[in-house]
């Protein structure tokens, strides 16, 4: 007995070394962009764009739930585990496993569907159980132009229909145009939500994202019935738009709530080059249109072609060329434990999911998911139990998880 253990021992050895060995291999791989970029432009700090690549190893299953929605825009979870998924022409779909896709429902307030406008985010307040409220973003429509807006409706019991339609609040001023209305949704709490808006693709002399008293390229903090917050940064400046909390933003089609810090990160989508991932503090100025890594997509650089300036804030991580990001989640599962409190965001002309894996506010690894798939993935959702769900311009809905 004595000698089979002996024997035993460096064969225990050979296998730890030899799996020691396959997650060094998955970590630190070359960056998963080998394209040239755009522009000549500098990262600010070692690790800002191109972080080493890395490869998942535990083994995770990939299903396509439904390949019928119709210009899906949003994805979320509803407490039960069930999905509800905004539809872009002003109607939403339940989700289950049990009876698949539901019907069309309809409720909202009219949108402007056009271009990049229409239903836009859609998510549950946090006391949806007793509530059964829903919050939804969306291009309005105001005398034959548009503007982003936030309203909240209430899911009928027999959840064929939406009642109580309101509008909360609007992203002033409507202008022309369909395009960037930004309009994701992110609850802190029960009483506390974020919503971005875009540039509305505006002529640059306007400078919308700068302006304080402009609803266009900001991010905005308000309560559930879209009243200002007493301690948001600029609420003592007459001059000032009272949700505002953040400003210099091009098109936030991305927010999420780290699960562990509480803070609040977004994605934003630049031009031709110059995807963005923010870390957003109260107050700061991201800098869009001023200073970007992206150039117009005529190749030209963006106003004075610079992507530092005193003042300004600089991302935390950005692409060029670009994926166009969207939709993004932290998956706080521990289902797969190299995903776990990783940020996952959907590409659009990339074709591709966007795994990030943070240390602090450093992005140190970088993975392309479902890249094979050919599909513009739109939003990500992730669910407590440790699934992704997944929506694409195309129509179909995917889910990630663990392998069964």
């Amino acid at each position: 007995m004595k000698r089979r253990r002996f024997v035993l021992a460096p064969l225990l050895m050979l296998v730890l070394l030899m799996t020691l060995t396959m997650t060094m291999n998955a970590e630190n791989l070359p960056p998963v962009e080998d394209r040239d970029p755009y522009s000549s432009y500098q990262p600010a700090f070692p690790g800002q764009t191109r972080a080493p690549g890395m490869k998942t190893q535990t083994p995770y299953d990939i299903r396509v739930l439904s390949h019928d929605l119709a210009r899906p825009w949003a994805v979320s979870v509803l407490p039960d585990g069930r999905l509800i998924i905004s539809e872009k022409r002003g109607t939403m779909r339940i989700y289950s496993e049990e009876g698949g896709l539901s019907s069309p429902i309809e409720g909202f307030l009219p949108v402007a569907y056009d271009g990049q406008g229409g239903l836009l985010d859609l998510v549950p307040a946090p006391d949806f159980e007793t509530s059964r409220q829903l919050y939804f973003s969306f291009s309005r429509p105001v005398d034959g132009i548009a503007v982003t807006a936030l309203g909240r409706a209430r899911l009928a019991e027999d959840e064929s229909s939406l009642t109580d339609a309101e509008l909360l609040f609007e992203a002033l001023p409507a202008v022309y145009g369909a395009g960037h209305f930004g309009s994701r949704i992110a609850f802190v709490d029960n009483d506390t939500l974020f919503l971005s808006t875009g540039d509305r693709q505006h002529d640059y002399s306007h400078l919308h994202p700068h302006d304080k008293a402009s609803g266009l390229g900001k991010i905005l903090r308000m309560d559930r019935d879209g009243n200002p917050l007493p301690d948001n940064p600029f609420i003592d400046d007459s001059g000032a738009m009272p949700q505002l909390y953040s400003m210099g933003h091009r098109n936030v089609q991305g927010m999420a709530i780290h699960p562990v810090t509480g803070e609040l990160y977004a994605g934003e989508m630049g031009p031709l080059g110059g995807d963005e991932i923010n870390l957003i503090k109260p107050g700061r100025n991201y800098g869009w249109p001023i200073i970007t890594y992206g150039l117009e997509y005529s190749y030209d650089r963006v106003l004075e072609g610079i992507t530092q300036k005193e003042g300004l804030e600089q991302p935390i991580y950005y692409w060029d060329p670009t994926p166009a990001i969207s939709g993004m989640d932290f998956y706080a599962a521990d289902a797969i434990p190299e995903w776990h409190n990783n940020l996952f965001i959907g590409g659009l002309a990339g074709n591709h999911v966007v795994r990030l894996r943070l240390d602090g506010d450093r992005v140190t690894g970088e993975e392309r998911l479902l890249a094979d798939q050919g599909q513009r993935f739109r939003d990500v959702a992730a669910s407590p139990d440790g699934y992704l769900y997944l929506v694409t311009d195309e129509g179909r809905l995917y889910q990630l998880g663990p392998a069964k």
